[in-house]
Order: C-alpha cells, then sequence, then structure tokens
C-alpha cells in the first residue's frame, strides 16, 4: 500500500472517529468472509461502519479524537465498528451476531471519553433505545404535577362530599 493510501485512510477514519458517538473494537479472528459480510450488512443498515483496519493505521487515526482510549486494546486482529447515533445501537447488533458467532469477540469500546470492557458493551446492549427511555423520563415528570393535582384536588371533593352530605340530612330532617 503506499504512501498516500495510507494518508487517505488515516484521515476518512480520523474523521470517522470524531463524529462517533461509540466505537467497538472486535476481534474477528475465525470469522468466514460470509459472517463478516453478513455482519458488516447488519451494522450498514443501522448506519454503523464497520472496518478492518491495519493497527498502526487505526492507532495513528485514533490520535485527538474519544478512540484514543483505545490504543492499548489494538493488537492483533482488529475491527472497529463506528456508530453515530444512538451509542446502544453497535453494541446491540454486535452482541447479537456475537451469540450466533462465538468467534466475534468484543476488545473493548469507547463512549465518550470512556473506556468500556466486554461486560459493560453488554450491559450497553441491554439498554433501551434513545427514544424509549425519553418517553419512560416524560411520564416520570408528567407523574409528579399530576399526583400533586390529584392530592390537591382531595381536600375540596372531600368538603363537598360533606357538604352534600350535611344538604341530604336536612332535606331527610
Amino acid at each position: 500500500m503506499e504512501r498516500a493510501q495510507k494518508e487517505q485512510i488515516v484521515a476518512d477514519l480520523h474523521d470517522k472517529f470524531q463524529r462517533a458517538s461509540a466505537t467497538i473494537l472486535t476481534d474477528f479472528r475465525g470469522l468466514s468472509v460470509a459472517e463478516m459480510t453478513a455482519l458488516r450488512d447488519a451494522l450498514a443498515a443501522e448506519n454503523v461502519d464497520y472496518q478492518v483496519v491495519k493497527n498502526t493505521l487505526m492507532r495513528l487515526a485514533s490520535h485527538d479524537t474519544n478512540a484514543t482510549v483505545l490504543e492499548p486494546h489494538i493488537k492483533g486482529t482488529c475491527a472497529v465498528a463506528i456508530g453515530y447515533g444512538d451509542p446502544a445501537v453497535p453494541a446491540k447488533i454486535i452482541k447479537k451476531f456475537s451469540k450466533a458467532n462465538e468467534k466475534l469477540q468484543i476488545k473493548a469500546a469507547s463512549l465518550g471519553q470512556r473506556i468500556l470492557n466486554a461486560e459493560q458493551v453488554a450491559a450497553l446492549a441491554e439498554l433501551p433505545p434513545r427514544e424509549e427511555l425519553l418517553a419512560k423520563l416524560l411520564g416520570t415528570l408528567n407523574a409528579v404535577p399530576t399526583s400533586l393535582v390529584t392530592v390537591l384536588s382531595g381536600v375540596p371533593r372531600a368538603f363537598v362530599g360533606v357538604l352534600a352530605a350535611i344538604q341530604r340530612q336536612r332535606e331527610e330532617a
């Protein structure tokens, strides 16, 4: 590979690392071409890039990005999944794929400036989608004023009930 090609790969990967919300480093040793293609297709359907890049080029591209924390784990056979939206999406796809193909191993991931190990990536994959979490938060925030209004309206309601009972007693008498 010529130097110009390497510089272009580093520049493209550096740009992807800068835009990434989550970066997952995997070991793909033992996967067939068909399995790798299936994984790439599943990830591409969710706007996630999956690339096999030489370790040296990946280290160079990760400088001054959130993926810098992955440098100690860039050894051996490495491929990187780069997600741009919901950080749980690439984790879910890779976890699902690794259950069917045990050869695919998660080495580490970066979520912002934090580094995640394989267990933490699996926990990230278990999270519900962002929209669902926001809906739950909104429901919780909405429940507090609703409950307050219900409690506060209970006093006048009880008072009106007492007045109605007094009125019925007087009408009966």
